[in-house]
């Protein structure tokens, strides 16, 4: 795991493999195997001849399509966001649709594509499953997923947002979960 902050109000430090949650002025990521849909490919030798994976798109057994993505946070008091990188699973269309504008310039006013999460966050109840619309970005920019309205705490704090307190609180179950 990898947690940084370079904000006085947030300082903490730790490190180790990773991938998923960020901000501009806070940067955490979770260990890659709870993250990484080609990692839920029981058998690492078999990987390289079961899936694909990009930057931002992974195919496994070429039916399984997922998308990385962002779940934005609103950190009440702040004008920066948390965010938690993942990745979402998405129908074969929509993956293909997602591929075809990458590279438009103007795609933000896309309708949203359905999906659901396609991995677990460690400190929450299971999220992967969770229903979210994966909403378009400007070209070669990540989508945000947008959850569903459930009572899943994820969900309610992307709705409400959380606090400085909770940011911090975050740091530490994740630094304490890699160990």
């Amino acid at each position: 795991m990898d947690c940084q902050s370079n904000r006085s109000d947030m300082p903490w430090t730790c490190s180790g493999p990773a991938l998923a949650a960020e901000n501009s002025s806070t940067r955490c990521r979770l260990p890659t195997r709870s993250t990484n849909p080609i990692h839920g490919v029981r058998c690492p030798n078999e990987r390289p001849y079961r899936g694909v994976l990009g930057t931002d798109w992974c195919v496994i057994d070429r039916e399984n399509y997922f998308i990385r993505g962002r779940i934005v946070i609103p950190v009440i008091g702040s004008k920066d966001p948390f965010i938690w990188g993942t990745w979402a699973s998405v129908s074969q269309k929509s993956f293909e649709q997602f591929g075809q504008l990458w590279d438009v310039a103007m795609r933000e006013n896309e309708p949203p594509l359905p999906g659901e999460l396609g991995s677990d966050i460690p400190i929450y109840p299971a999220t992967s499953k969770l229903k979210c619309k994966v909403v378009m970005k400007n070209a070669r920019k990540r989508p945000s997923f947008e959850l569903e309205a459930t009572d899943h705490p994820l969900a309610v704090e992307q709705r409400n947002g959380i606090t400085i307190e909770r940011v911090k609180e975050i740091a530490s179950l994740l630094q304490r979960h890699s160990r």
